[in-house]
């Protein structure tokens, strides 16, 4: 029964140390920006994906959760914060749209269940990530208006870079997928 109950305790606390490190890497991946055409590029809906694929769609929610409430709270995490703003006022901004959408990709993502085809794999992986565009299309068409170029806005300048990442994903889904035994 003790055994049991350490076991228990010892992956308890394996689960939080992913997330709270996992948070730290969203951080990271949102302050970094890579030069990339037509916009720099950060890592975070790679990031994203990657959390579904590797822990699977329970952490991984819980990482990006956190990861939003600390941003919530203040904590400077998000890409452009603090220089644009932090807490709620930066949460609600043009933004909101694609970082409530990472929950939903990286749940799809965690969900999905990948094989050795890299094709349905990488259909799979851009299912996902869309729906971060999706939300965020949907945020900003009630932010600024409907009559406004929202996917020339809010999508076009990223899909390159985009394509770029869930590409590496799609190739490495299989070397990915076995981080999860080690949680």
């Amino acid at each position: 029964m003790e055994i049991t109950k350490a076991n228990n305790l010892q992956k308890t606390l394996k689960y939080f140390l992913v997330i709270f490190l996992g948070t730290i890497l969203l951080t990271l991946s949102a302050k970094i920006k890579i030069p990339f055409y037509p916009v720099p590029m950060t890592m975070q809906t790679f990031l994203v994906i990657f959390f579904g694929i590797a822990f699977g769609y329970k952490i991984a929610l819980a990482t990006v959760g956190l990861y939003l409430l600390e941003g919530i709270l203040g904590f400077p995490v998000f890409s452009n914060s603090p220089e644009r703003g932090i807490g709620l006022t930066y949460f609600t901004g043009p933004t909101m749209g694609y970082l409530i959408g990472f929950l939903f990709a990286t749940f799809l993502a965690g969900f999905f269940n990948y094989n050795k085809n890299i094709f349905y794999n990488f259909c799979k992986i851009i299912l996902s990530v869309s729906s971060i565009y999706i939300l965020g299309v949907i945020w900003l068409g009630i932010l600024i208006g409907w009559d406004k170029p929202l996917l020339e806005l809010g999508v076009l300048p990223f899909l390159l870079a985009e394509l770029f990442k869930m590409l590496i994903l799609a190739l490495l889904v299989k070397k990915i997928i076995k981080l999860r035994k080690f949680i």
